[in-house]
């Protein structure tokens, strides 16, 4: 194994890390548009041009526009079934229930029906994140009046426990596809902060689910693959693929899914991202510092399968590990040949302006597949 250390470990003075917190939250903005696209529809004009000092104003600031463009289309509604003493029968005749009532000598038909109702789980989870915004003193009051009007429509819709939602079972249909922006971000509001910042510096913060924001960041990447380069270079692609375990005997039983975050393929040339978002980039062992060894056992893993599986047809197979920077001192820049396989290990700044994140996100593409930006 040989070892190229493009700039070897980087460095950076405390002065270096100190970030324009309005410019990271509006990076935290393009991420959330590129995992969910509806944020570049023209109702979001105002949050893309305005300065956001603090990722809450961010926050109320979409849900604010969405849930105004959701009123005008109409809130999604759901049948939701009901039981009730009605004075006339409507849909079915509960029997149990009417013989009560015959027992107590009272005239009303017990009745099970169907109602189309706005109290439905989308609205009560929005309405509840909204009470959350409203309680918060570091939300400004221009997007708190706003909140507090749009709510005023919420009157027949409930408030929910936000920590006893089971986020993996909503489902969105054509009905109510709108609404996957405004649950996204009130998933967000409800796991914790994205990052938190002090004396302007930005840190990864501590989450309930540190995976969800994980999850983002391996979103966006592969949405601005797909995107910039996907759709405008004919034979691109960005997607996120399993690969299959290359065995001897094809035994294949309790063996995981090597499900990789991002795989980038043009011509013979094939990349494996593995998107990385963790408050350290590099670990701790009896203070030397060095690189995770279980996400570089598992990229190391996904090439050597992935190189196993294409062998013989000219395919080039590399890997890489992205990690969103930190305010560490010190970040990894290292690029490994590894039995016959590139494998590097980079840090993406989400402190920089988006368009620098771009250069950075360009550069790869190039050293990669030789495509310019």
């Amino acid at each position: 194994m040989t070892v190229r250390q493009s700039a070897g470990v980087k460095c950076f003075t405390e002065s270096s890390m100190k970030r324009d917190n309005s410019i990271f939250i509006k990076n935290i903005y393009y991420m959330l548009s590129y995992a969910f696209t509806a944020l570049k529809g023209s109702v979001y004009e105002d949050v893309r041009t305005e300065a956001f000092d603090n990722i809450w104003n961010l926050f109320a600031a979409i849900l604010s526009k969405g849930i105004g463009l959701q009123l005008k289309q109409g809130l999604y509604r759901e049948y939701l079934n009901r039981v009730e003493d009605l004075s006339v029968v409507r849909g079915k005749i509960n029997i149990p229930g009417t013989i009560r009532n015959r027992l107590k000598q009272r005239v009303a038909v017990t009745c099970d029906y169907d109602e189309l109702s706005v109290n439905n789980l989308l609205n009560q989870i929005l309405k509840s994140t909204v009470f959350l915004l409203l309680k918060r003193t570091d939300v400004e009051d221009k997007y708190k009046a706003e909140l507090k009007k749009e709510m005023l429509y919420f009157s027949g819709v409930e408030n929910t426990d936000l920590n006893q939602v089971r986020w993996s079972d909503i489902r969105f249909q054509r009905n109510n596809r709108n609404y996957q922006l405004l649950l996204g971000i009130c998933q967000l509001l409800t796991e914790g902060a994205l990052m938190t910042t002090e004396s302007g510096e930005n840190h990864l913060a501590s989450f309930i689910d540190e995976q969800r924001m994980c999850r983002l960041y391996e979103k966006f990447i592969l949405e601005y693959y797909a995107q910039n380069y996907g759709r405008r270079i004919k034979g691109f692609s960005s997607r996120a693929l399993q690969i299959p375990w290359q065995l001897d005997d094809g035994y294949d039983a309790l063996l995981p899914v090597m499900q990789t975050d991002i795989t980038l393929t043009y011509g013979k040339q094939i990349l494996i991202i593995d998107a990385k978002y963790y408050k350290q980039t590099m670990q701790n062992h009896f203070d030397v510092r060095t690189h995770h060894s279980g996400n570089l056992y598992q990229i190391f893993t996904y090439v050597k399968n992935k190189d196993v599986q294409v062998s013989g047809n000219g395919y080039k197979v590399s890997g890489m590990l992205l990690y969103a920077k930190t305010d560490e001192p010190v970040v990894p820049d290292h690029v490994y040949q590894m039995s016959g396989n590139q494998i590097s290990v980079k840090t993406l700044d989400l402190g920089q302006e988006f368009s620098e994140i771009e250069k950075q996100l360009g550069q790869i593409v190039e050293d990669h597949f030789r495509i310019k930006s």
